[in-house]
């Protein structure tokens, strides 16, 4: 990882994203560690987490999850979906965290000097390029090591720098105990029954 001790850094995590690529690689993230990670690194200015909640679920799987990420140091954004029943009879979820992510990022572009993106969506590519146009390094963090290769190509080729998720799992895997990624089916409900426009490029 390249990172200068003085410069201004932010994290913009795409929650469901990066949990799909962890759980590719077959470990779970324990969130203490990962913030510990980078603000040894650089002057962490801000910590954002992106996830969406079922509309009207009375109590969400990854609830408790959330609830220690706003406690510890983490920016919680949430978004409701909506779930429907397509002609086919098929369970869809309506509903993305891509555009509050991308602009939040602008906001912030122009008081930090580094933002490390977790997340493989190639619709992210353009969000990367503003940045950088703003002079604003750009890290992405996402795997190639999965089958398939959770990180679109576009994205990896954009970024100043690829981080690979895979390198960080010493560093960021949960040990055991409470404070990390919570069970293993907390995003499943959303993330595979998105709509297929929304995972192409994913």
């Amino acid at each position: 990882m390249i990172f200068y001790r003085e410069e201004r850094l932010a994290l913009f995590i795409d929650g469901a994203n990066l949990y799909s690529a962890a759980r590719a690689l077959t470990f779970d993230i324990d969130y203490r560690r990962l913030l510990d990670l980078f603000s040894k690194r650089a002057r962490l200015i801000r910590a954002n987490y992106y996830t969406t909640l079922v509309e009207d679920q009375e109590y969400s799987p990854i609830r408790p999850l959330i609830d220690w990420l706003d406690y510890n140091g983490y920016r919680m954004v949430t978004k409701p979906i909506r779930e429907y029943t397509d002609s086919q009879g098929r369970r869809k979820v309506k509903g993305s965290i891509d555009i509050d992510l991308a602009i939040d990022a602008l906001e912030l572009a122009e008081r930090v000097d580094h933002i490390v993106l977790f997340s493989g969506d190639g619709d992210f590519r353009r969000l990367v390029e503003a940045l950088q146009r703003k002079g604003v390094r750009v890290s992405v963090v996402s795997t190639v090591k999965a089958q398939p290769p959770m990180i679109a190509d576009e994205l990896r080729r954009q970024a100043d720098n690829f981080i690979e998720l895979a390198d960080l799992a010493q560093h960021i895997q949960r040990e055991g105990g409470p404070h990390s990624q919570r069970n293993r089916d907390d995003h499943s409900s959303v993330d595979e029954d998105e709509d297929d426009d929304e995972n192409d490029d994913s």
